[in-house]
């Protein structure tokens, strides 16, 4: 299952980013990719996203993984240490 994320990914739009993508990630049974190459605005605000998302499909035993993520994303996902959470690779 594929899961796009907004243009936009930061403070003031994120709690409502959060509900969508939690909404589509509800009661699935296979793994996720959250499809990030549309996203050209982000803070860190993108990355509690992400990581809620990615507890939230461990949860449900599902695997999650970040596809085209953009060099700004990668950058502070790499700031953080949680890089590796979201890739195989």
């Amino acid at each position: 299952m594929s899961i796009a994320l907004p243009p936009s990914l930061t403070l003031p739009n994120a709690t409502a980013a959060l509900a969508r993508l939690r909404q589509s990630i509800g009661g699935h049974r296979e793994a996720i990719v959250i499809e990030a190459g549309a996203l050209a605005q982000l803070d860190s605000s993108a990355i509690a996203v992400l990581l809620q998302c990615r507890r939230e499909a461990l949860a449900q035993g599902l695997s999650l993984r970040l596809n085209n993520p953009p060099a700004k994303l990668l950058d502070l996902m790499r700031l953080y240490g949680v890089a590796e959470l979201f890739n195989d690779r």
